[in-house]
Formats: C-alpha cells, structure tokens, sequence
C-alpha cells in the first residue's frame, strides 16, 4: 500500500470518526435533555425527538464525504492512487466536514438542549425552537460542499 493511500484513507477515515463522534456527543446531550421532557409530558415525545436527531446528520455527512473518497481512490473500485502528493489532497480534502462536523454538531446538540426545554414550557413554539439548532446546520453543509468540491476536483 502507498503512502498517499494511506494519507487518503486516514482522511476518509477522520471524516467519519470525527463527525460521527461529534454527533454521538449531540444526540446523546439532546436526548438526556429529550428524556427530561418525556419523564413530565410524554405527549412532548415527537417534538423533542425532531430536536434530538439534528445533531445526528452530521454524521451521516461524514459517511457521506467517506464514501465518496473511497470510490475516488480505488478502494470501492477503479485504480488505486499510488501518489503521495494526491492522498494529501484527499486527506486535505476531508477535514473540512470532519472538524466542522465535531464541533457543529457538539453545538447543535446543546442548542437543541435549550429548545427542548423551550418545547417543555411552551408546545406551541415548537416551529420557533427548530429553527435555532438549523442555524447550526448551515455550517455543517457548508464544510460538506467544500469537502464534496474539493475530493470531487482532484484529478
């Protein structure tokens, strides 16, 4: 194995684990929040659970950045890059949903803790409450597209 497949690979593997953790890290601060809620109003159970799942897409666009790598270096088929300088571009390529994607969706987790409390006070503003952890959102497509152009564009 090359070294640049070993470069490509560990950015595929960094836009997964990165971003895939920091969604682990949202859900799970959302829904202990989510459970909170459900324990004293059990009818709150779908607005709040909308609230938990938000952090979790950010995972899902690492795998998504992961997957196509793979196929780009060979690995899910065509011919395998040998080129050092080509694995850095793909690793290079990766870190941007894969920072983003941790930190984004770590702060998408505990806005969405606010907003779940929010929906426990006040059911009714529940339209108003999804729109704070969306907000997040934005930078974590944001990182995606780079990441999607910039593995895309190496030749």
């Amino acid at each position: 194995m090359s070294l640049g497949m070993v470069f490509a690979l560990m950015g595929a593997a960094f836009a997964t684990a990165f971003a895939g953790c920091g969604s682990a890290w949202g859900v799970g601060i959302a829904g202990q929040a989510a459970a909170g809620v459900v324990s004293e109003d059990p009818e709150q159970f779908a607005k709040v659970l909308l609230l938990q799942l938000l952090p979790g897409t950010q995972g899902i666009y690492g795998l998504l950045v992961t997957f196509i790598t793979l196929s780009r270096i060979g690995i899910l088929g065509g011919t395998a890059i040998t080129d050092t300088w080509t694995g850095m571009l793909y690793f290079f390529s990766c870190l941007p949903i894969a920072i983003v994607g941790l930190v984004s969706a770590y702060h998408q987790g505990r806005t969405s803790v606010s907003c779940i409390g929010l929906v426990a006070k006040k059911p009714d503003q529940f339209g108003k409450a999804m729109l704070f952890p969306a907000m997040v959102e934005t930078y974590a497509i944001l990182a995606l597209l780079i990441s999607i152009l910039a593995v895309t564009g190496i030749k």
